[in-house]
C-alpha cells in the first residue's frame, strides 16, 4: 500500500481491482502519468455536473494546476454560480422517481426547476445572477466591447458584487477557482442555457446586440490557437465527463487543424478518458468507444485510452481524489 496517499486513494488501490472499478484506477493513474511527464489536461463537463456539486473536488484540481483548460455547457458554467448564491434555497427530492405530473406542476408553481433529485430555485438562483450580469453585458456593449460567455461570468465573480450572498464555502465553487486563475474555458452552444435564453430575450427586446456576446465559431478559432501553443512536448490530454457538445466540440479542433487547415504537424490528443453511461449501439457519439475517434483523426493508435462506464457523480470525485493524493 502506498502510504504517501490519503485514505481515499488507499481504499481505491485496495478495492478497485476489476471491471469499471479497475478502469477508474487505470484512468486515474494514466492522468497522473500524463501530468508527471509534462502534459496538460482538458476536462469537459456535460450534464448537470455543477448542480451535482462537482465543484467540491474540481475546484481543488484547478487550484493545484491539475487542469489546464475546461470545456463545459452553458448550464455547467452558470449552475456552479447558482449553487454559490442560492444553495440554501435548493430543494432535494429523493423520491423523484415517484412524482406524479401534478406534483411536478406543483414544483413549477413554487418556482422550482427539477434536475433529477435536485430542484433549482428560479427566483433566488436565476434572477439573483440576472440583475448583475445584465449590467456587465450592458456596460460592455456601451463601450463597444465584446467578450466570451465565461469572461462575463469571470467579471461578475471577480467584481465581488455577489460576495455577501454566497451560501457555500468559496473553496467549493469551481468557477471561483477558475476565475482566480483566469483558467481558459470554452463554452460551446452557450445559447442553450438559462443565461443564454435570458441574453436572447434582451436581444429580442432590442436592449442588447447579439454581437456583444462572442460566438461558438470564435471559441473554436480561439481554441485552435490555444491548442497549437500548448500541444508541444507531452501534449494535451482529454478527460471527458459525460458526452454531448462539451466533449464533441473541443475534440474536433485536432482534425480541423489537420484536415481543414492542412497543418500536418498538429499532434493528436495524447490521453483520453471518458466517464459515460451512454450505449454504443444507439449511434450516439457520446457512447462511441475511444477507438472510433481514431477514424476521425482525433486520437492516435498509441494514445492511452480509458472508458469508465458508470455514473460521473461517483467516478469523477474518486479519480480527482486519486490525482490529489487524498
Amino acid at each position: 500500500m502506498n502510504m504517501n496517499r490519503g485514505p481515499i486513494s488507499q481504499f481505491i488501490e485496495k478495492n478497485y481491482r476489476h471491471f469499471n472499478a479497475a478502469a477508474l484506477l487505470d484512468a486515474a493513474k494514466g492522468y497522473e502519468t500524463h501530468l508527471a511527464e509534462g502534459g496538460k489536461m482538458m476536462i469537459t463537463l456535460a450534464g448537470a455536473m455543477s448542480t451535482a456539486e462537482l465543484g467540491i473536488s474540481l475546484a481543488e484540481m484547478i487550484r493545484q494546476d491539475k487542469v489546464a483548460i475546461i470545456s463545459c455547457t452553458g448550464a455547467n458554467l452558470e449552475e456552479d454560480i447558482m449553487n454559490l448564491v442560492a444553495h440554501t434555497h435548493y430543494k432535494r427530492v429523493p423520491n423523484y422517481r415517484d412524482l406524479s405530473p401534478q406534483e411536478e406542476w406543483d414544483l413549477l408553481e413554487e418556482g422550482f426547476n427539477r434536475v433529477t433529485d435536485t430542484c433549482i430555485p428560479e427566483e433566488e438562483a436565476f434572477r439573483r445572477i440576472q440583475r448583475h450580469i445584465h449590467k456587465i453585458w450592458k456596460d460592455a456593449e456601451d463601450k463597444g466591447e465584446r467578450y466570451f460567455p465565461h469572461e462575463y461570468m469571470y467579471k461578475l465573480l471577480l467584481s465581488g458584487v455577489m460576495k455577501d450572498t454566497y451560501e457555500i464555502p468559496v473553496e467549493h465553487s469551481w468557477m471561483i477557482a477558475a476565475a482566480e486563475k483566469n483558467l481558459p474555458i470554452v463554452v460551446p452552444g452557450w445559447e442553450d442555457s438559462t443565461m443564454g435564453n435570458i441574453f436572447a430575450s434582451y436581444v429580442i427586446k432590442g436592449e442588447l446586440k447579439a454581437s456583444t456576446m462572442k460566438s461558438g465559431i470564435e471559441y473554436m478559432a480561439w481554441l485552435a490557437d490555444w491548442y497549437r501553443e500548448n500541444s508541444g512536448g507531452k501534449g494535451i490530454g482529454f478527460f471527458q465527463i459525460g458526452g454531448g457538445i462539451a466533449g464533441d466540440f473541443p475534440i474536433c479542433v485536432v482534425p480541423m487543424l489537420y484536415q481543414d487547415l492542412e497543418m500536418h504537424d498538429v499532434p493528436f490528443w495524447s490521453y483520453f478518458c471518458q466517464i459515460s453511461d451512454s450505449t454504443t449501439s444507439y449511434g450516439s457519439y457520446s457512447g462511441a468507444v475511444p477507438n472510433e475517434k481514431i477514424t476521425w483523426g482525433k486520437l492516435d493508435i498509441h494514445t492511452p485510452k480509458f472508458i469508465v462506464e458508470s455514473d460521473a457523480t461517483i467516478v469523477a470525485p474518486l479519480i480527482f481524489a486519486w490525482i490529489l493524493k487524498q
